[in-house]
């Protein structure tokens, strides 16, 4: 067995139904654990992201905070994810996302809340927190501490990989359709790249405060405009996403076009890519909530948690829906006679109503959330790398080579590293899935005095 086979076989594993099931599972154990108040003040998080001003320690707003969270996980999934979950699992996929976004609330609140309550501050005077501090603060002992030495370990791996050069790779694919080569996008990639995250993360926080809201607002203007237009058979999409999410045999026709997928199958599919897409429970984005400017961990880890909410359930939901009702989900490739998927798929959807347009818009909302992707994954390898190394010319050398690493990963096709990474991205999810099950007492107790204190006096 070649080494590419070998990690194909353990990303399957890592990626495969046992791990979908732990990630589901935690998060409706914490559904309920916290008697379901992060479904009940969703709306009063989403009003705080605006309105409230933190005088507190730390690097970033609240706001900035849940940007920088929104870069990394805003991306790809949000366009070839959501696509390729259709053709494999059927419309159905997307409700599925649905209900593990729903649960991924509390997944997200918590690790939130946990990364704020066990943060430090480094040597610089910047925040320094996550799930490694969390298992080592919160959990302690050698178990703590081994579990928090791989959660870092894993996630600076995964950060190379997927939170990178797959990026770098997916901006020069959707240029290079346009006619720029792959070396131009590359140096690009690099200069922009080097300039934003060469100070730090108060810059990256900046410029995700205005790239995140900038590009999802311009991508769910344009899908709206498509649901709009195909709005005759919206109801037609929306009753076959209901109809293979649930139906115990294989179903296919309508705006499904030939696909044929059981309810197990949309499940798998439409779990794997809101989880792929959102990360609630990997453990990433709790490393930037970390860096919030907040007077109680509760009232951040509601913020981070709508990044689940504007991710999975609006802009993947969105897309979902204009595949479902332009009626293109089914189509054959005319020059390899398989079904179109991924990127294409999403191009083919939008060109129902923008032509030839739609490459242009696809192309650059693709470059957009995947370049936000980079500067949010070199935050959270550049954390996780300081947990492990406290030097700070070794930091300052992770943003350079992170930096010209974009240019390999936008100038090559490197599989097996892609692979490795992938694992790793989904490894990540073990210790910090732990750590939270171990603190559920803690996440609860900030919860309850929140609500207690802040919620119900109207803070």
């Amino acid at each position: 067995m070649d080494l590419s086979q070998l990690l194909n076989d353990v990303n399957d594993f890592v990626w495969g139904p046992i791990m979908l099931a732990f990630l589901v599972g935690t998060g409706v154990f914490l559904t309920i654990r916290l008697k379901f108040l992060p479904w009940i003040n969703l709306w009063y998080a989403i009003k705080m992201i605006l309105l409230h001003k933190a005088d507190n320690k730390g690097d970033l707003s609240p706001f900035q905070s849940l940007m920088t969270a929104l870069s990394a996980t805003v991306g790809t999934g949000n366009i070839v994810g959501v696509a390729t979950a259709m053709v494999l699992g059927g419309p159905g996929a997307i409700v599925w996302m649905w209900i593990s976004a729903a649960f991924g609330l509390s997944t997200k609140y918590a690790e939130s809340v946990l990364a704020v309550k066990y943060r430090e501050t480094n040597s610089v005077g910047e925040m320094a927190g996550g799930p490694m501090y969390a298992m080592k603060n919160g959990i302690g002992g050698t178990f703590g501490k081994v579990m928090a030495a791989l959660f870092a370990f894993f996630a600076v791996c995964a950060s190379f990989g997927i939170g990178n050069m797959t990026q770098a790779n997916s901006i020069s694919s959707a240029f290079n359709s346009l006619g720029m080569p792959t070396e131009v996008t590359g140096i690009i990639l690099v200069v922009c790249s080097m300039a934003v995250l060469i100070r730090g993360v108060r810059s990256i926080g900046k410029v995700s405060s205005f790239i995140v809201p900038s590009m999802a607002f311009f991508y769910i203007l344009f899908t709206v405009i498509i649901v709009i237009v195909n709005f005759e058979n919206v109801p037609g999409g929306l009753a076959i996403m209901f109809q293979m999410a649930f139906s115990t045999e294989a179903v296919a026709g309508g705006v499904g076009g030939s696909i044929v997928a059981s309810m197990l199958t949309a499940m798998r599919w439409g779990v794997a890519r809101g989880v792929f897409s959102n990360e609630a429970g990997l453990g990433s984005a709790p490393i930037a909530a970390a860096a919030a400017r907040t007077d109680h961990a509760s009232r951040q880890g509601y913020v981070n948690m709508t990044g689940t909410f504007f991710d999975t359930m609006i802009i993947c939901f969105l897309t979902g829906l204009v595949v479902a009702s332009s009626g293109v989900l089914g189509s054959l490739d005319p020059e390899t006679g398989k079904l179109v998927s991924g990127a294409p798929l999403t191009i083919l959807a939008f060109s129902t109503v923008y032509g030839e347009g739609a490459k242009y818009i696809v192309s650059i909302a693709l470059a957009m959330f995947a370049y936000s992707t980079i500067l949010g994954w070199e935050y959270y390898g550049e954390k996780s790398l300081e947990y492990l190394i406290k030097a700070r010319p070794v930091i300052i050398g992770y943003r350079v080579v992170f930096s010209l690493i974009t240019f390999i990963g936008a100038t090559q096709t490197l599989d097996v590293v892609w692979n490795f990474s992938d694992t790793m991205n989904g490894l990540m999810a073990i210790p910090n899935l732990i750590c939270l099950v171990v603190l559920n007492k803690d996440i609860a107790q900030e919860c309850f005095d929140y609500q207690r204190n802040f919620i119900a006096k109207g803070r």
